[in-house]
């Protein structure tokens, strides 16, 4: 490797969020476990290596993962606990780089370049990263090592799990040519059918074609993408991405049919999604929502507001005349799926030095909301409003 070039790595748990689970309950180790929704309805958030033998796949209808397999094992989310889970393993990687740039809760790119001469070669700090996580989180972790993002996240994946795969450029025709294309980033269902109609199958394909036959598939890309597949990636390790957007959706065991039950899940939605807001310190100047109908036709409506806003009743009162709207083209919609985001986010200090009302008429309601979840966690408490019946 030259001396001018980039080392970086690609750190992806294994099966995280299934793993945890394994890990903290002896009896499901060696068993086919999915962690997602408790019902039929839901779908999967995350498949064992046990449970990936029979085809299961993160995303996966639940009917499906149980029609594969009739005796998996099915565990609900337990979203704070893989939260501070992921703390651990964050931190271990703060402790070689502060190049760090997170992509999910188990999943982070690493630009080790200027460590190595504190940790040692790029593969010693991966194996060194892989050796922390396994002692102080009974985890596994498969790293990639590369020049670029790119080829590290590729090569993560190559050997999993628990791997340590290292591809340097004069590697990328021996360890990326075989390879199919759908490794390449960006690449989707429908390009992947295009491609295949074009006879292209493989990386190398991609790599070999011209651009009479890419152009029409990729148009501008064109030149992007068969940079891509020649392992060729200029981006950067960006340690600090701001939040796009947070938000809270439910997948329901029954489909919601009466506008009681929608506004009483809409205001459920709008409290965790203000609740993570506010814990974040930021606060949303875009509301949107998400509705799938029992046919699976999904939809999203969403409108700004001004100044930005965190409280669950600011919210919820845009949700709440969204959705109106679009039940009113809609009146006899079922909804299998609801949710409720912010986006355009700001700091919440920034949007209260605009705001017309020092303080909101629901702040002291959410602040005591907060404090009593954050003691007593996040099913302790919940509006009146929210409730069955009410």
């Amino acid at each position: 490797m030259p001396p001018t070039a980039r080392s970086i790595l690609h750190v992806d748990m294994d099966a995280y969020y299934a793993s945890v689970e394994q890990r903290d309950d002896p009896g499901l180790r060696g068993k086919p476990v999915v962690v997602g929704g408790g019902t039929n309805r839901g779908v999967v958030a995350a498949a064992s290596y046990e449970a990936r033998t029979f085809g299961i796949r993160s995303a996966m209808p639940m009917a499906e993962a149980i029609r594969r397999c009739p005796e998996l094992c099915r565990v609900k989310p337990r979203m704070s606990h893989y939260k501070s889970v992921s703390r651990q393993v964050f931190a271990i990687f703060r402790e070689f780089t502060p190049a760090v740039e997170g992509l999910s809760l188990d999943e982070a790119f690493l630009d080790v370049t200027a460590s190595v001469t504190l940790f040692g070669a790029p593969e010693e700090i991966a194996m060194a990263i892989k050796q922390r996580i396994l002692d102080e989180t009974r985890l596994t972790a498969s790293v990639g090592v590369a020049e670029n993002k790119l080829v590290a996240k590729i090569a993560s994946d190559l050997d999993k799990p628990d791997a340590l795969t290292v591809v340097w450029p004069e590697d990328y025709e021996a360890r990326l040519d075989p390879l199919p294309v759908s490794v390449i980033p960006g690449i989707g269902r429908k390009t992947l059918t295009r491609l295949s109609a074009a006879g292209i199958g493989t990386v190398r394909d991609l790599r070999m074609a011209n651009d009479r036959v890419l152009e029409p598939i990729f148009g501008r890309f064109t030149r992007k993408t068969r940079d891509r597949a020649s392992g060729h990636d200029a981006r950067p390790v960006v340690p600090s991405r701001a939040e796009k957007s947070i938000s809270a959706e439910e997948t329901y065991d029954r489909d919601l049919t009466s506008r009681e039950q929608m506004n009483r899940e809409l205001l459920r939605l709008s409290e965790r999604t203000a609740s993570r807001l506010r814990k974040a310190g930021l606060a949303a100047g875009t509301v949107h929502i998400k509705i799938r109908q029992s046919d699976f036709r999904t939809y999203t409506r969403q409108r700004s507001i001004s100044p930005p806003a965190n409280g669950t009743d600011q919210l919820y009162a845009v949700a709440r005349a969204l959705l109106q709207a679009w039940l009113g083209r809609n009146p006899a919609a079922k909804i299998r799926l609801l949710g409720v985001g912010g986006s355009n986010l700001a700091p919440a200090e920034q949007a209260d030095l605009f705001a017309a009302v020092p303080d909101q008429p629901d702040a002291p309601i959410d602040q005591a909301v907060d404090e009593i979840r954050d003691r007593f966690g996040s099913a302790s408490v919940g509006r009146a409003r929210t409730l069955d019946g009410q």
